[in-house]
Formats: structure tokens, sequence, C-alpha cells
């Protein structure tokens, strides 16, 4: 089965390149498009695709908005953003935190794009090293030491690894469901909301070693 998206941005110009990039990829389609947030959002609701690619800046409602209503309401729907708003912007943290497991700008080759897509269909984040500095430099420090079990530990390596719920437990041997209780158990003591926000928190606080970065 081909990898859903959804492309979200108020030019066309923008809209029908990507689309025609996209579509010369036999494992992606092109499922809809949308040049206003509010109407991206109920198009989401209606399609339920694979991955919404987004940009920031939109007429309405922004990217930011966008993505958090489309991840509060579809978590199986993935959001990319694709801006030209620099990766030195606070909107990289923003974004993030609104759940988005990718952040591309627009100056970026075609293949970055592309397997951020494929990434982002799978659950894995992908954010370029600056993008991930950035995301680092404005999370807080934390108040107070976070306590993992070993087993917490274990999982936010292979989530900072850029791995899913299923390899993770194929991996360590348990059950796909042991793996989501974790990954909630984690996202709740490190206080933050998504994956990408868990591994660098962690790497932030020494919970991981400097030679396990996250996945980038």
């Amino acid at each position: 089965m081909p990898i859903r998206v959804l492309l979200i941005d108020d030019h066309p110009v923008v809209r029908a390149g990507v689309r025609a990039l996209l579509e010369t990829e036999s494992d992606l389609e092109v499922v809809g498009e949308a040049d206003h947030g509010t109407c991206a959002i109920d198009l989401a609701r209606k399609l339920r695709p694979n991955v919404v690619l987004t940009d920031l800046l939109l007429p309405d409602v922004d990217g930011v908005a966008v993505t958090q209503s489309i991840r509060t309401e579809l978590p199986d729907t993935h959001v990319v953003v694709l801006s030209s708003v620099s990766e030195d912007d606070s909107s990289v943290v923003r974004a993030i935190r609104a759940g988005a497991i990718g952040y591309v700008v627009k100056s970026a080759d075609t293949e970055a794009l592309i397997q951020t897509i494929r990434s982002a269909a799978e659950g894995k984040a992908r954010l370029s090293p600056r993008a991930a500095a950035r995301l680092m430099q404005e999370m807080r420090s934390p108040e107070h030491e976070v306590a993992l079990t070993r087993r917490e530990q274990d999982v936010l390596r292979h989530v900072a690894a850029g791995r899913t719920n299923k390899e993770i437990a194929r991996t360590l041997y348990v059950a796909e469901t042991t793996v989501k209780s974790h990954v909630r158990g984690i996202l709740t003591k490190l206080g933050v909301e998504s994956r990408t926000q868990a591994a660098l928190q962690a790497l932030r606080c020494d919970l991981l070693s400097p030679d396990e970065p996250p996945a980038a």
C-alpha cells in the first residue's frame, strides 16, 4: 500500500511542485490538498492520510495549530512540517511540541523530503542536526532528577534511534502493547508530549550516553 499524503500550503505553485515530486515515487500517493488550515483539518478527518505535509505560515490558523489538532484527533496520522522558516527559528520547537515528527526547510534537497515522509509514515522522527540542536537548546532542564526504570531506559534508547514500537517489541522480546505502555510512562516522567522530545530531553539530562544521539 502506498503512503497516503495530504499537502497543505497556501501557494498553488508549491503544492503543484511537491505533488509532482512525490508522484514520481511509486510508494507515495497524494490524496488531497488544502490551502487553509481549517480546510486541512477537515480533509485530514475525512481522508485519514498516513502523513500530513504542512507549511507553518497559513492564511487562517498556522501550521502549529494544524499539527496539534491533527495529532490530537488522528494519532495514526503523522505530521511533517515543510516550511521556508529557518531551522534556527523558535517555530521548530513549537511545531515539534505540537506533535510534528519531522521538519524540512523548503531549501532542502528533494531526497531529504522524500525520506522524511517515509520515516514519518513508519512513526520515525527525522530532524536535521540544526533543527535537533535548536530543540535541545530550547527545552528546559528538569527541576528534579527523572527516574526511569532499567526497562524504560532500554525502550528510550530504541526510541532515540528512531525505531517503531513494533521494532522495539521484536528486539526486546516483549509485546507491542508493553512497549506502548513504557513509552507513555517515559513521556509522562520526562514531562514531554512526543517521542522526539523524549529522546532529546533524555540526551540533555544525561539519560543517554553521548554515542546514543536522537535520530536525525
